[in-house]
């Protein structure tokens, strides 16, 4: 009896002590907000929403899956080099609240745990926009075919300069919206000067020679996956009084006919800033992917000809992308990996935040390595077979790294990212 006491004792002491498994409402709903729910939400691009309890639960087991494979949430930057303000990775503590949940068969839990629901503005991720511009008019997009990229211009009719701190673009048709880039012409500037205002321009007009020369500023992006952000506080963009928006539209057609009326959404800074806001590419244009190749190297450079802030990376290539890396190699002769992504994915084109912005003086010089997987094994591969250059369309191929940089509000574009006196090669070039 006296062991059967000690046996039931024991039993009591050991079920006191097991931790009681995680519940939605109190442990993984503050996760949630965390890591997922910028994202996951209504009118955003993931197809599921992890806002509440209801919407979640059919998603226990992928949600178990996907964390463990580390497929969610989306991240490519090698640990070892760089440390970065947006990245979503779980610790082992959220890890283990997430599985820990799921193997408990997924219990709510008190609504009363539940923390204080994030506020996000609907429609935007900056904020609620001063203002708001769209593409004219519908634009068809038809069930099958290539469509070049496709220009808009849009008068903005301002009639002063206008510092911008926050500028978001929203596809008016995810589906067949592959990629947007939102361009300022600025007055007076020979780009697309002969084009029709307010009406669909193709890249390549048929039977005319490409002509796409003259300067032309990035002011937002939008690619598959990644929700924009507001820039840092004192950042902005000068978009000059007489300026034009151009729309680039990178249109996809799924099988079924669609219409598309991307909008883009402005916010003005309130004061002058601090800082003025640059993005520019470093890329390759004339590299030549064999058929077949599994490992394709291509590479560029850029040399800084002056003082600016470097706060977010962003490297961009298609289907054959394998691994990015940035190097930069300062004049004191230091040389540090900015970033390294070792599996890039195609669906996921993340812009990598700086923990802490890095000072490049002139002189500095940033090194992309790309490779390239144009191999059967690619599953991703439209044809193996194919011999591959740069190309708009996703079958096509591109290297681009691009860098967010900030720089003295007084200075002009032209100055900053003028070219550096010949002393280093600068020249993007193939490596086979």
């Amino acid at each position: 009896m006296r062991k059967v006491l000690l046996l039931a004792s024991s039993l009591v002491l050991v079920l006191q002590a097991s931790p009681q498994a995680p519940t939605f409402y109190k442990d993984v709903l503050p996760v949630l907000q965390r890591r997922c729910q910028s994202c996951h939400r209504p009118g955003e691009a993931v197809p599921m929403s992890l806002m509440t309890y209801e919407s979640t639960r059919p998603w226990a087991a992928a949600i178990r899956e996907a964390v463990r494979t580390k497929k969610m949430p989306p991240w490519g930057a090698d640990a070892s080099h760089g440390h970065f303000k947006n990245d979503p990775t779980l610790t082992p503590a959220e890890l283990e609240t997430l599985t820990a949940w799921v193997d408990a068969k997924a219990p709510a839990g008190n609504p009363k745990d539940a923390p204080r629901p994030l506020e996000f503005v609907e429609g935007w991720n900056i904020g609620n926009p001063d203002m708001v511009l769209q593409l004219p008019a519908p634009y068809a997009v038809p069930a099958t075919g290539t469509i070049e990229y496709t220009r808009f211009i849009i008068p903005l009719n301002f009639k002063e300069d206008r510092w911008v701190s926050a500028a978001e673009i929203r596809p008016g048709n995810r589906a067949v919206v592959h990629h947007v880039i939102a361009f300022i012409r600025e007055p007076g500037g020979k780009w697309l000067q002969d084009a029709p205002i307010l009406q669909p321009v193709p890249k390549r007009i048929p039977g005319q020679k490409e002509n796409d020369d003259g300067q032309r500023l990035f002011l937002a992006g939008f690619a598959p996956g990644v929700p924009q952000k507001a820039a840092g506080p004192g950042r902005a963009q000068l978009v000059k009084a007489g300026s034009d928006l151009v729309f680039e539209m990178h249109y996809t057609p799924n099988g079924k006919p669609a219409e598309d009326q991307t909008k883009l959404g402005i916010i003005f800074a309130t004061a002058a800033p601090k800082e003025r806001i640059g993005i520019f590419p470093i890329i390759n244009l004339k590299f030549v992917i064999p058929p077949g190749a599994d490992n394709h190297l291509v590479e560029a450079k850029y040399e800084v000809s002056n003082e600016m802030t470097l706060y977010a990376l962003t490297p961009h290539m298609h289907l054959r992308g394998k691994d990015f890396e940035y190097v930069a190699k300062y004049p004191s002769g230091e040389t540090e990996i900015l970033l390294k992504v070792p599996k890039y994915d195609f669906n996921w084109q993340i812009s990598y935040e700086l923990a802490e912005p890095k000072l490049l003086p002139p002189g500095t010089v940033i090194e992309c390595t790309a490779h390239f997987d144009n191999s059967p094994n690619n599953r991703f591969n439209p044809d193996p077979g194919k011999e591959v250059r740069w190309g708009d369309q996703s079958w096509d191929e591109m290297m681009a790294g691009f860098l967010q940089v900030v720089y003295d509000p007084k200075k002009d574009p032209s100055e900053v990212f003028q070219k550096p006196k010949p002393k280093t090669e600068t020249v993007s070039k193939a490596t086979e």
